[in-house]
């Protein structure tokens, strides 16, 4: 059938047969019928391999993007180009930027705004909300979340399968990090045991000195002696247990 029949004369179960159509130009037609509807348009965008240019036009057709399903599934395509994704994902709900930006086909640089949005909106949110992105969120958002030291949402925040150690010692490098975080991170079962991050608590002054002092032994000579010789952090009392550490490793020494 020719283009032009496509666009007078499909009727609505044609136009979704036509959808699964690989030429463009059959999709183009197809965005020209007028038994068009939104079902049509989200049953489309389900496809991963749909053609930029159909998404480009989708995109800028303003009465198809009052719609948020399509919305959505637009800002979410992989293949939609990244200027037109950028507006869109500014629009999308809370748990909806969630979603995307934990999809493996979303861009690098598109995951991280969605990152960013969040992170912003963290301030404004219900304890409620905080809960479940301090559960579901990226690495980067339970990050965030880590580093507000929220009581309920940092073991939350700790247990989050997506976060990394990285979070986690760029949340113990703030000195202004809340107490709940450095004694929730040093008795945890999992980051409590990498040795970095015991390096980071040792460090931090709102790690509690019993926690702190339990990791002494496990460091190495050279970061005791850099911990005990660094300005700042350390409180008197820990800068001498750490003396008597390194003490009692040179007594040891052959």
């Amino acid at each position: 059938m020719p283009r032009a029949a496509y666009r007078a004369g499909a009727t609505a179960d044609e136009l979704t047969a036509l959808l699964h159509a690989s030429d463009r130009d059959t999709l183009e037609a197809v965005l020209d019928n007028p038994n068009l509807t939104e079902q049509h348009l989200i049953l489309l965008l389900e496809r991963k391999g749909l053609p930029g240019a159909i998404l480009e036009r989708i995109a800028r057709h303003r009465e198809w993007m009052r719609s948020y399903p399509v919305t959505l599934r637009v800002a979410a395509h992989p293949r939609t180009p990244r200027l037109l994704a950028i507006p869109l994902l500014r629009k999308l709900y809370l748990f909806d930027l969630v979603e995307v930006s934990l999809l493996p086909s979303t861009p690098a640089e598109l995951k991280r705004l969605c990152e960013e949005l969040l992170i912003s909106r963290l301030g404004q949110l219900p304890l409620g909300q905080k809960l479940t992105l301090a559960r579901r969120g990226s690495a980067r958002v339970a990050g965030a979340l880590l580093a507000e030291g929220q009581p309920l949402a940092v073991p939350l925040a700790l247990d989050n399968p997506y976060l990394t150690e990285a979070q986690v010692l760029k949340a113990l490098a703030r000195e202004d990090l809340p107490e709940t975080a450095p004694g929730a991170i040093a008795a945890h079962r999992k980051w409590s045991l990498l040795y970095n991050v015991r390096v980071a608590l040792v460090r931090h002054p709102h790690t509690p000195l019993a926690r702190t002092l339990a990791f002494l032994p496990d460091l190495t000579l050279r970061d005791l002696t850099d911990l005990c010789s660094a300005t700042g952090a350390l409180t008197p009392n820990l800068r001498q247990y750490l003396q008597h550490e390194i003490a009692r490793r040179k007594r040891k020494r052959p």
